[in-house]
This record gives C-alpha cells, structure tokens and sequence, in this order.
C-alpha cells in the first residue's frame, strides 16, 4: 500500500491527513507543526472552522517543504455563488498564505438554496486559472454530483463525506469509484464522542494486533481505499494515528467491522437539510 491515492486530474493526495475541525485559530499552529514534523503530509481546513491563518503558520512553522504537504479547504456554504465564491478563495489564500491551494471544496451541496452548480463553475475556473490543484466537493449524494457534471463536464477529484465503521456509506463509496471520484472520510473515528474507540470489536481486534482502538479504525479505511482524516488536539494521539503502517487487517477483522454499520450510525445533518 502506498502512502498516496491518484487523483482523476492526475495528482496524488496522501492517504492519511490530519483533520483540524474545532481546532482554536491560536492552538493550530503548534499542532499542524508539530504534526508535519511527525510525518503528516496533509492538513484539512475549512473556512468554516475559523483556522485558516493558524494552519498557514503552522505549515510555514514546519520543517518540511510546502511543495511535499497537501492542504485542503473548503468554502464555507453562506458563500456559495459564483462571483462570491471567487472572493472567498481569495481570502482563503491570504489567510493561508499560499500562493497556490491544493484542495478546494464545496463544503455542503445546500440545495435549497440552489447555488451549487455555479460555484461548482467557479471552482473549475480556478483550477484553470492554476490556483488550486484538484477541486472536490463534500457531503454531496449523487443526484448532487450528477447534476454538476452534467452541467459542466467535470467530475470532482473527491467527496468527502462522514465515514466510520458505524456509518459505512457503502452505496456512495460504490458511486465514486464508479465515477473515479476518491472518497475521503471525515469523523473517521465515529463522530461526537468517540464511543466507537470503546467497541467490543473494535477493542478486540486491536488486542489482537497490539495496537490502539484509533489505529485500528484508521487502517480499516486505508484497507478500503479511502483517505482518512483523524483529528486529535493531542499531539501524542495525531502521532499514533499516523502509526498504521506496520500492520494490516485481516479478512475475518475487516468482516467483523464491516457488521458495525447502521442506517442510524449517522451523526451529522442529512446534506439535503443543511442549507445554512
């Protein structure tokens, strides 16, 4: 297994990336450092978290070159719109202090207020204009990733959705690979809380392997061909999440999760019902 995923428009994205959801602006440049210095090579923002800036210092505070991390944003759903779209990467960028973004995502499909297919329009001039790498999406279904490429053309390099081994979203996984679209895993671990880290399965097959509960749920998602993205504010428990390569799941352990899925393991809105 290799530590990156091809993308449809021909680039690489690391399959393991350091999630920074609810990370305070002031702490995140001491974490994302730290963390690019421990070996991640992936940092997930977005402009709703409110971390933009402290991200982009961390990545400067790295020891690693900028051109060897990946670091993904996404617009913030009161923006969508073409021209409004435009606008907020620019600020995106001079929050990052980037020259060039390498992910850039429609945070939430917001159908009801009908502007998805145009902003999906200004990222794809974006790209062409070279100032983001891929672009993607998140928490689209596909009737949402049908009409944008029917509309214009352009399949998204990924969709990232809410994926843990209580909510397996096996149907979207299938639509994606399908459509050569890279799924990425947010709340990999289970969402609010993480009572997953102390399931009975779950527990049993880390004993097994002489691992942790997380670094078992990691590597279940490396297994299926997913980019996984763990967040922790410790800096210890983001070093061990990365620590998944020296072992692999075996057929009886990944049938074992694969029977924790549940149409009830969802904890965040339906994608139809967020339109904020």
């Amino acid at each position: 297994m290799t530590s990156h995923i091809a993308l449809n428009d021909g680039n690489a994205i690391p399959r393991v990336g350091l999630g920074v959801w609810r990370l305070a602006d002031g702490e995140a440049p001491r974490l994302v450092s730290e963390a690019i210095d421990a070996g991640y090579r992936h940092i997930d923002t977005a402009q709703a978290y409110q971390n933009e800036a402290g991200v982009g210092k961390g990545v400067k505070l790295a020891k690693i070159r900028r051109r060897d991390i990946w670091i993904t944003s996404k617009l913030q759903t009161s923006l969508q719109g073409y021209d409004s779209a435009l606008r907020a990467f620019d600020q995106t960028i001079k929050k990052l202090e980037l020259d060039q973004l390498d992910l850039f995502l429609v945070h939430w499909p917001a159908p009801a207020r009908g502007k998805y297919v145009e902003t999906w329009k200004a990222f794809i001039e974006l790209q062409q204009q070279g100032r983001i790498r891929s672009i993607g999406v998140s928490n689209f279904l596909p009737e949402h990733l049908e009409r944008i490429i029917g509309e214009t053309g352009v399949t998204p390099a990924v969709n990232q959705i809410e994926l843990h081994p209580r909510f397996q979203q096996g149907a979207s996984r299938d639509w994606h690979k399908q459509h050569g679209i890279v799924t990425e895993s947010y709340s990999p671990l289970g969402g609010q809380g993480t009572a997953l880290l102390q399931d009975a399965i779950i527990d049993r097959i880390a004993k097994r392997h002489g691992k942790s509960p997380a670094q078992v749920i990691v590597r279940w998602h490396l297994q299926l061909d997913l980019v996984v993205l763990p967040k922790s504010s410790k800096p210890e428990r983001a070093v061990e999440n990365l620590d998944v390569w020296n072992f692999a799941l075996t057929e009886e352990d990944m049938s074992e999760i694969a029977g924790l899925d549940s149409p009830d393991g969802k904890t965040l809105p339906h994608p139809n019902e967020l339109n904020g």
